[in-house]
């Protein structure tokens, strides 16, 4: 009985395919604007993960000054050598701490020029931001000690200045300072805010302050916990430490800021859920327009076919035949709009991800979620057509013309 019924829907489709395309087109919207938006969302997500993974969950940043709205910060102290090596003593559970600089330069190589950050550091901030070297080495002591005029260059800069050509042995000139490559870091591609991680060149953070900026100051310390250390319990003990060494007397607020990339992670990942949560409520209003279009075209059916509703009911078929008919109908037009925005959405997944260098995230439970409401929707605004067609008198529907 029932897959007669759904043959009866299936056939009364195909009479009209344009019109009942054009019915199911919300749903279709719907259902594939929410599939696409929570599986991009989703990749956003991973990669938000995978790139804080990448730079380490047990790492903490120290930087100076207090936010404390939107473009202010109190008491914006740099650090000095000193911190860092006070950190590194005093602060227990720490594996490495690194103290970085940083400034925009304009690097040059004969008539190449590229603008890119120079970062100022040790060989702490290799282990710390897990960059490593893919050709040539590390800073040595004696280079970190007397502030040598040497540097590591990330993929982006060396195909901006040097292309296809070797680039280590070269010189090139960052500023007044002339320096020498001795290494290229592995490429990293973008971070989660879309900042190229490959554009950077580091040096000894010492030549950085005596040939570019001109001043101790140090503007970032990174520091690496131990692994299965407190992340919680090091930044206690650092803020602790930091007080002490800026005299901040009780009532006073912080003049500086320890961050744990696993608060960051989580700030990150509940962001780009919040938006992705968001962004479905508002394409999932494209099911309610599909359900209101699939309630006005079986409501027109019904209108259409109600001499042979007449006939079929003056033979002997029962109002819940009818009902049942004319449900069916509309769940499986629905249905067909679900399937259909489900493989255009899984194909404008694909492509998006690729285009936005998101990863594809296959979310087996939102489609199934998607494909169950589009037949709800149809069930719901279909109910009130078949109603109607199952409560006409048999004798006036015969009469209709």
């Amino acid at each position: 009985m029932l897959w007669n019924t759904i043959l009866l829907a299936l056939r009364e489709i195909r009479r009209n395919v344009m019109r009942s395309f054009l019915t199911v087109l919300g749903i279709v919207i719907g259902v594939g604007a929410v599939i696409t938006m929570v599986t991009i969302g989703g990749g956003a997500t991973l990669q938000v993960q995978q790139q804080i993974a990448s730079m380490g969950s047990n790492m903490l940043m120290v930087s100076p000054g207090k936010r404390l709205g939107p473009g202010q910060s109190s008491g914006n102290v740099p650090f000095k050598e000193a911190d860092v090596e006070a950190i590194m003593r005093e602060v227990s559970s720490i594996a490495a701490v690194a103290p970085v600089s940083s400034q925009s330069v304009q690097a040059i190589l004969g008539n190449q020029n590229w603008a890119t950050q120079v970062t100022g550091s040790d060989n702490n901030y290799f282990y710390i931001t897990k960059r490593s070297v893919a050709t040539g080495r590390q800073f040595s002591e004696s280079e970190l000690r007397s502030g040598a005029a040497v540097c590591v260059v990330g993929e982006t800069v060396r195909k901006k200045l040097f292309g296809g050509q070797d680039a280590l042995g070269e010189k090139l000139r960052l500023q007044k300072l002339s320096c020498e490559v001795i290494g290229i870091l592995a490429e990293k591609g973008q971070s989660t805010m879309g900042q190229d991680q490959d554009d950077v060149v580091v040096i000894p953070i010492r030549t950085l302050q005596r040939r570019i900026t001109g001043n101790q100051e140090i503007g970032l310390i990174q520091v690496s916990v131990q692994d299965g250390a407190s992340t919680d319990k090091a930044r206690q003990d650092i803020s602790k430490l930091m007080r002490e060494r800026r005299h901040l007397a009780p009532s006073d607020d912080d003049n500086f800021n320890v961050m744990d990339m696993k608060e960051i992670a989580k700030m990150l990942t509940s962001t780009t859920e919040l938006l992705t949560a968001l962004l479905s409520a508002v394409a999932a209003v494209s099911l309610l327009v599909g359900g209101i279009g699939i309630m006005n075209i079986m409501l027109v059916s019904v209108t259409e076919r109600t001499r042979e509703i007449g006939v079929r009911l003056a033979i002997g078929a029962l109002e819940r035949e009818v009902l049942t008919q004319f449900l069916v109908e509309a769940v499986v037009l629905s249905s067909l709009g679900g399937i259909i925005g489900i493989i255009l959405a899984l194909i404008a997944s694909v492509w998006l991800g690729s285009v936005l260098r998101v990863p594809f995230v296959f979310n087996a439970p939102i489609i199934f979620v998607s494909f169950l409401f589009s037949a709800a929707v149809g069930m719901i605004f279909g109910y009130f057509p078949a109603l109607k067609a199952a409560r006409l008198d048999p004798i006036e529907a015969l009469r209709h013309e």
